[in-house]
């Protein structure tokens, strides 16, 4: 039997599951030389939430990165995560874009595109695997792996048969969320193996535990081809460390034939690495067996934590978990992927949040329960369709066939700031943060997100023990501890002259520091805005960004109206006014961050 074969996600899935998609390009770069040697059949470097991440954190041109990748890495295939007829973006584009996007993708040094749809509609496949084969590239059709009553052995290799069909090259199983167990990995490589002739490649999370195990049994039934990651950033939601995986075939009938030793000198490199982006750790480094039930992959953990600690329910974690089955019920049992991911897991915190389930639907959901994504896998909850589409007509084709052409109106749109084709496409998938990116650029003024120093780093360092004096008393102060900095309410432990004590503080205004030494006031939104205290107070149901708003002051609206749009997870929701009456006043303008204990727009009934 041939060897195995691996594909590295270092450079792109490992640090979106460990450390929210921070790490930049300057910190690969150093090291590409080494990892061009090892023999990877291919380096994840590109896709997903990287593209993303370039633009709205690291203030980096996603293009840029692909061509100093490829030109560090000219021995190893460069593979991408591209999600079909949704590409990098959160929507379907007309099929003009997709040809248009994998064609210039590939002229940047791409060489293979992962290709999958988070409801494996293959309708929304098709265009994208077209424009791969016709680029010269390699085409890998994705199975999306998840489990549910219409989720079947028998189902998966029909879409198979059908992606080889289609023209894909090679195969991948995709199980996103850790859900593979060693023999379910067993039998459906062998279905797979007996029904395609197409290589093999599996892509399964660390998170239940379980990856190491999947993997010796896929590669024992036919897989020859496998996803693994440094071990520096493997483990938890991320993935089974290369290491490891080329210790175990070592002498065996599956060698990798790579250099065992050469990985650990890049491993030791990336320990270090990651030490730089320590802010951004994510808590679920360890193993969940949740994942088994919940089915919620690692990246969409992180977020959902992040959300529900900003107001300070990350106590009601366990809550939103167990909702996400059910809201996930509803919808037809879609996998749990971007976009269905963040679909699914932004309406179950609003269902606990609001504490009244389907109060308030995202347009998201709207969108899909209408068919707006494609084909939902099993039958959707017709109630919650109703309530969510009306009288709406129900989209039965794929969708993109609704889609006019969009690249001369994309062109359009961006020749007063760019003649760039790379720039229009950058633009396309993330329209606003897009346009800021490259006006930015343009202004020589794009700064990163700032790294905290390390923890033993004395610059800019605040007193944790100290003496205060209050009306002619002196107590003696040692801080203890602190709550999460993310948190607009934050607690703080106190000792007082060797008493402990808890306070809760509230950030209003802050200073911040450079240097340790000098500083300038920064005001905060939080506390400028009224707390709700009538029935005509809007709020938001959990913190996101205002997307527009649809009203003015002194206009009069009805109950139920929508009035704001507000971006949370990355899924917009529609906020509508509570009571009819007049638009008293407005206490946000768009791309305003916003929180729920916030009045966002107050309404006076007449």
């Amino acid at each position: 039997m041939p060897k195995v074969q691996i594909t590295d996600v270092i450079l792109r899935d490992a640090h979106q599951s460990l450390i929210a998609t921070r790490m930049r390009t300057e910190d690969m770069l150093p090291i590409c030389s080494k990892l061009d040697a090892i023999g990877y059949w291919s380096l994840e470097c590109w896709g997903g939430a990287t593209f993303d991440a370039c633009v709205r954190f690291l203030k980096e041109d996603p293009w840029e990165r692909l061509r100093k990748l490829k030109e560090s890495l000219p021995n190893t295939r460069l593979q991408m995560l591209l999600r079909g007829q949704n590409l990098l973006g959160y929507r379907h584009y007309s099929d003009d874009v997709v040809r248009a996007f994998i064609a210039r993708t590939v002229d940047n040094g791409m060489d293979v595109f992962r290709i999958f749809d988070a409801l494996n509609d293959l309708r929304n496949l098709k265009t994208a695997i077209e424009a791969t084969v016709a680029a010269d590239a390699h085409a890998q059709g994705t199975i999306c792996y998840t489990t549910s009553p219409v989720h079947t052995t028998e189902g998966f290799v029909a879409m198979a048969r059908e992606l080889e069909a289609m023209g894909c090259q090679s195969l991948a199983i995709k199980d996103m969320a850790g859900l593979l167990t060693p023999y379910a990995t067993g039998e459906l490589v062998k279905a797979l193996r007996d029904a395609v002739d197409l290589p093999l490649h599996l892509h399964s999370h660390a998170t239940a535990g379980l990856s190491d195990m999947c993997h010796l049994k896929a590669i024992e039934n036919g897989c020859n081809h496998i996803d693994t990651a440094i071990s520096s950033f493997a483990g938890g939601t991320s993935h089974t460390p290369t290491e490891s995986m080329v210790a175990a075939l070592h002498g065996t009938d599956y060698d990798t034939g790579l250099d065992l030793e050469a990985i650990q000198q890049i491993g030791m490199y990336f320990y270090e690495v990651r030490k730089k982006y320590h802010q951004f750790e994510s808590e679920y480094t360890g193993v969940d067996t949740r994942v088994q039930v919940n089915q919620v992959p690692g990246g969409m953990i992180s977020n959902l934590s992040n959300q529900l600690r900003e107001q300070n329910a990350l106590d009601r974690m366990n809550e939103v978990l167990t909702e996400i089955p059910a809201v996930r019920k509803d919808l037809g049992f879609p996998p749990l992927v971007t976009p269905t991911s963040q679909i699914v897991g932004t309406q179950a915190v609003l269902n606990v949040l609001t504490e009244k389930r389907y109060q308030t639907i995202t347009n998201e959901v709207k969108l899909y329960l209408q068919g707006g994504y494609g084909k939902a896998p099993g039958a959707v909850n017709p109630t919650l369709q109703q309530e969510a589409v009306g009288n709406e007509d129900l989209i039965e084709c794929r969708p993109a066939d609704l889609l006019a052409p969009e690249l001369d109106k994309l062109r359009s749109e961006c020749r007063e700031f760019t003649d760039s084709e790379e720039d229009m496409l950058t633009y396309a998938m993330f329209p606003e943060i897009g346009r800021q990116f490259l006006e930015h650029r343009a202004e020589g003024t794009l700064e990163p997100e700032p790294l905290e120093p390390p923890a033993d780093s004395t610059g800019g360092a605040a007193p944790t023990e100290f003496n205060i004096t209050l009306h002619g008393e002196t107590y003696h102060i040692k801080v203890t501890g602190a709550g999460h900095k993310g948190q607009a309410e934050r607690q703080f432990y106190f000792s007082v002259d060797g008493i402990p004590e808890e306070v809760l503080i509230e950030t209003l205004d802050e200073l911040v520091l450079e240097g340790g030494t000098t500083g300038a006031v920064r005001e905060t939104i939080a506390g400028k805005r009224p707390a709700p205290s009538h029935e005509g107070d809007v709020t938001t149901g959990m913190p996101g960004n205002i997307v527009e708003v649809l009203v003015s002051e002194g206009d009069e609206v009805t109950a139920g109206q929508p009035i704001l749009v507000a971006e949370a997870m990355k899924m917009e929701t529609e906020i509508t006014a509570p009571i009819s009456g007049k638009v008293m006043d407005i206490y946000v303008e768009k791309g305003d961050s916003v929180t729920p204990k916030d009045t966002l727009i107050s309404i006076r009934s007449d």
